[in-house]
């Protein structure tokens, strides 16, 4: 049997997306659970969004909805953490950036400031072990350590033995093009990472790892070496 389905017009999907967003932020907040108001509107945006986006499917589409239940729970919190992901590498941008009173300039490489002695967790972003990588990005401890050995990965030490990776760095479930030629021009990794998340003047004040999620690969590439050649001069 061949027909249609009622389907909302974009207006009235606008507003039936705002609806749901001002209730879910109304519940959010009578309970009290997030005391942060920017987490509550993202909250309701997203719920809104998907409850818009629900709406347009066809019934086949929704049954099919029905059998992905089980595993439902686990793309919320997987995107939510991709979003908090994105969130702390804005927010290390902005530190990067105030600590150097909004000047576009780079950041004091490794082992000639402060940026030793600081936490990983300080500076670079949201970072992860190979246990959450494999978990929530599908990314298996013999590809990482593969990636790591030939520089294709940021890989950050924390201690000992131990190595954390900036998700920042991931698109998809793999690294950036790009950052394997940056590493090579900036072989310690701390220097590499904080370049790559800081405004770099060789790039007008560009986040270097925005542009290789942009493949603008070459840019920032011969921006890496004539930033590393800068700091033998």
């Amino acid at each position: 049997m061949t027909g249609t389905w009622n389907r909302i017009d974009p207006i009235r999907q606008t507003e039936f997306a705002n609806a749901v967003a001002v209730e879910i932020e109304r519940v959010l907040a009578r309970q009290g659970k997030v005391t942060n108001s920017d987490a509550v509107v993202a909250a309701g945006r997203v719920a809104g969004a998907v409850a818009a986006a629900v709406a347009l499917l066809a019934p086949t589409d929704i049954r099919a909805i029905d059998t992905m239940q089980e595993r439902l729970p686990g793309m919320a919190s997987r995107f939510v953490r991709i979003l908090a992901a994105e969130a702390a590498e804005r927010s290390a941008r902005t530190r990067l950036s105030g600590a150097h009173g909004g000047q576009e300039t780079d950041v004091q490489p490794a082992g000639s400031g402060d940026l030793d002695a600081m936490r990983v967790e300080d500076w670079a972003g949201r970072v992860a072990g190979s246990t959450f990588l494999q978990e929530n990005l599908g990314i298996s401890r013999s590809t990482l350590h593969r990636w790591q050995r030939s520089g294709t990965v940021v890989a950050l030490r924390t201690g000992g033995r131990k190595h954390v990776f900036p998700l920042a760095q991931f698109i998809d479930g793999r690294p950036a093009p790009g950052i394997k030629e940056v590493s090579s021009a900036m072989p310690d990794p701390r220097r590499a990472w904080s370049w790559l998340i800081g405004p770099a003047p060789g790039l007008a004040g560009r986040i270097p790892i925005e542009m290789l999620k942009q493949d603008l690969v070459a840019e920032v590439v011969l921006a890496a070496q004539n930033a590393a050649m800068a700091k033998l001069a």
